[in-house]
């Protein structure tokens, strides 16, 4: 093995991780674009079809997501009439995420759109399975390290 083969592209488990999850987006875009959203804004409303209000940092969490990506993603679902955002009574810090009805409507239209890309993706179940147990290590790894770090840090 050559001194420089740590650098070569396909020695890297990085890049069909990100290639692999930039074609993935591409995929979804036309699916989306007919219920008007965004991948990350359909990530959240999926968290919100399920969940129907929490606040900023627990949908963050779920999305591996900082505020600052998500504030002007919320922004635009409000203006969209999809979420409400309001300030907690209990701690004005927290602002709190409210799914609205037109939002739970649009779930039935998004029903579509798993079943659309699992045809884009030919992997059979035993496949996917496997890909979202080892990709889920893998955050669940990067989560670990950063608690690791914060912890070497204090």
């Amino acid at each position: 093995m050559g001194k420089y083969d740590c650098l070569k592209i396909e020695n890297q488990l990085c890049f069909p991780l990100y290639a692999a999850s930039k074609e993935i987006v591409r995929r979804y875009k036309p699916m989306l674009d007919r219920i008007d959203l965004t991948y990350t804004q359909y990530i959240a409303m999926m968290v919100l079809w399920d969940r129907k209000e929490l606040n900023v940092k627990e949908l963050g969490k779920c999305l591996y997501l900082d505020s600052g990506t998500l504030t002007p993603l919320l922004k635009k679902l409000e203006n969209k009439g999809f979420v409400t955002r309001h300030r907690s009574e209990s701690d004005e810090r927290n602002l709190i995420i409210t799914i609205t009805d037109k939002g739970m409507d649009l779930r039935e239209e998004a029903m579509k759109v798993p079943s659309e890309m699992g045809r884009c993706l030919c992997l059979n179940e035993e496949d996917t399975d496997v890909l979202y147990k080892l990709l889920y290590k893998v955050l669940d790894s990067i989560e670990e390290s950063k608690k690791t770090i914060k912890h070497k840090s204090n």
